[in-house]
């Protein structure tokens, strides 16, 4: 354009969008900051919003105003499929909340929104053709298509695709609600409020389920423009009905299908045809992997990274989600440490040789996983962010980028960042602790602070929660992950490396000492936080043994045996779950007692 070289911010494009988003479109950029001037050239508009994102990181306020670093970038991403799987099906998230998290996405160059639209528990999107499966399947709780159009659009200008799921033929008591006639039983089908792998399948035996399927299948493959559509296909074990059903076995023998796994495989190969017909790629979860499967399938490994590198081999394409699980609540840095491409022959996959370098290429990427048991949307964002940062650096940077401690350094600016351009990790939490303390929230704000939910599966398997519960209890209103808690673990690790900053340490172990004695009377007089008196009793102690010790060490002393036995026994009481947290300085307090040992 003519004058454009007096430009300020100058963005070079050198060929146009081709429309519809797809796999494999070049995301690369080249951003040049000088004293006078800001270049971003790409080669595609894709690139150019990558890499405008950098530009808008790299923005600080300085004594003279807003300012850029001087760079020079040249940039593309290690993986072409990197996203986020979210289940919207046992806890609703409205649209403008939808919208929210693509925000987020486009911030940390993810590029896939994986909309987990059907579950037992909910049917979340309008079908013009089949009505019952929104009225009677999603408690009046779904998106229209006007709003699912305007999700894609949002997406797309945002260089976000968005793939569909609806699970079949298992997880699909909400389709059955209102279409019994779909299922392998009897019925009568109602709206899941517990989580859990239920036995409701649809049938693989009738006619009618593909007629249908495939007037569904033909209605969404129109709304959505993405290539991808995934079928879901998992946990359907133990086959559900399939297992309990006369015909099904009649049908199986004059079939010849050995198995219930071939009969899935039967009804997989249907629906990919269906699929197929409407110009779209069949996407599962990998449960659907099998040899008889055509390969133009893709696989998404929820199960270990042993299942992808066998899809790779057997030559199917593959992104990876096991171990980027963030509703199991594990820190950014266990999730940083997972790799697709990091598959250990004799750990991951016994016996089996590293995959070739083309079957390398057929692991395209990966996706974060959030499912919503234990989520809902007032803390939904704080489950997401930033831990997703990090997962989302792990699928754009080379291999090599892999030091956790540098990761955690950026991430809290990163977290920042994103609270300042409207994401609510920090928000939604405040408001919820606000709400269980009112006057006394800082307080408990205070106490919370080096607590954490508990790990993996286990608030799952204590308690029966439902899609009805209240998550309105204290480890419902803290993050996954808390940040003193682990600068406390490394400043601990320092100490005991070079016996420096005892004060520091002994400064923050008075400060939560003085929170979890102070924070007794709100607790006991809130019939909500109850339950956390225990939690504050344990803090207390361990804070006084981290004193304890810390002082002993100082003073190059060690404990006597009589106490060292009764301290052991304490920390390891403490270290137990309480109310469904973890009192996350336990390893530095366990660390600081050894090192005192007698």
């Amino acid at each position: 354009m003519e004058g454009d070289e007096a430009a300020t911010l100058r963005f070079v494009v050198e060929r146009k969008s081709t429309g519809t988003q797809k796999l494999g479109d070049d995301e690369s950029y080249h951003l040049v900051v000088k004293t006078d001037a800001v270049t971003l050239t790409s080669t595609e508009p894709l690139g150019a919003l990558r890499g405008l994102e950098t530009l808008l990181q790299l923005v600080g306020v300085t004594t003279q105003g807003f300012a850029i670093p001087a760079v020079d970038i040249t940039d593309q991403p290690r993986f072409p499929w990197r996203g986020l799987s979210l289940d919207v099906s046992r806890h609703f998230i409205p649209f403008d909340e939808i919208k929210r998290t693509i925000d987020g996405l486009a911030m940390v160059k993810m590029n896939v929104f994986h909309w987990h639209l059907s579950d037992d528990q909910g049917f979340r999107i309008e079908s013009k053709r089949y009505p019952r499966l929104h009225e009677y399947g999603s408690d009046g709780l779904y998106y229209t298509q006007t709003q699912v159009r305007e999700v894609i659009a949002y997406a797309h200008d945002r260089g976000v695709r968005v793939v569909p799921e609806f699970d079949m033929p298992g997880h699909a008591t909400s389709w059955l609600v209102g279409y019994p006639a779909l299922a392998t039983g009897k019925g009568p089908y109602k709206i899941i409020r517990d989580p859990g792998v239920l036995t409701a399948t649809m049938d693989p035996t009738k006619p009618g389920t593909y007629v249908f399927l495939d007037g569904f299948i033909g209605e969404m493959t129109r709304l959505f423009p993405d290539a991808y559509f995934h079928i879901g296909g998992d946990e359907v074990a133990p086959k559900g009905e399939w297992a309990t059903q006369p015909h099904i076995a009649a049908f199986m023998k004059k079939n010849r299908l050995q198995n219930l796994d071939a009969l899935q495989t039967y009804f997989n190969r249907r629906i990919l045809k269906i699929v197929a017909k409407y110009g779209k790629k069949m996407e599962g979860w990998d449960e659907i992997l099998n040899p008889e499967l055509p390969k133009t399938s893709m696989i998404q490994s929820w199960r270990g990274q042993k299942s992808l590198a066998e899809a790779a081999r057997q030559g199917y394409s593959g992104i990876l989600s096991s171990g980027y699980y963030l509703d199991l609540m594990q820190p950014a840095g266990q999730l940083y440490a997972v790799d697709p491409l990091k598959i250990e022959p004799g750990k991951d996959d016994p016996a089996a040789a590293p995959l070739t370098a083309e079957q390398q290429k057929l692991i395209l990427g990966g996706e974060a996983a959030m499912w919503e048991e234990l989520a809902t949307q007032e803390n939904i964002d704080a489950k997401l962010w930033p831990r997703t940062a990090a997962i989302a650096e792990r699928l754009w940077s080379a291999a090599d980028v892999t030091d956790a401690a540098f990761m955690y350094r950026r991430l809290v600016p990163v977290s920042q960042w994103l609270d300042g351009q409207g994401m609510q990790h920090v928000a939604q939490l405040r408001r919820m602790r606000a709400r269980l303390a009112g006057p006394n929230a800082a307080l408990l704000t205070e106490f919370a602070a080096i607590l954490e939910p508990v790990k993996g599966y286990t608030r799952h398997r204590a308690k029966k929660y439902s899609m009805n519960t209240p998550f309105n209890r204290l480890v419902d209103s803290i993050a996954p992950e808390s940040d003193a808690a682990r600068e406390f673990r490394d400043a601990t690790d320092r100490f005991l490396l070079m016996a420096t900053d005892p004060e520091s340490l002994r400064a923050r172990l008075l400060q939560w000492r003085k929170a979890s004695t102070a924070i007794l009377p709100v607790l006991s007089d809130n019939a909500l936080l109850q339950e956390d008196m225990e939690v504050a009793r344990a803090m207390d102690d361990l804070c006084a043994i981290g004193l304890e010790t810390l002082d002993l060490l100082r003073a190059g002393k060690k404990l006597t045996p009589d106490r060292a036995q009764n301290m052991r026994a304490s920390i390891d009481g403490d270290s137990k779950p309480k109310a469904d947290m973890l009192i996350q300085i336990t390893p530095a307090v366990r660390a600081l007692f050894e090192r005192a040992q007698p």
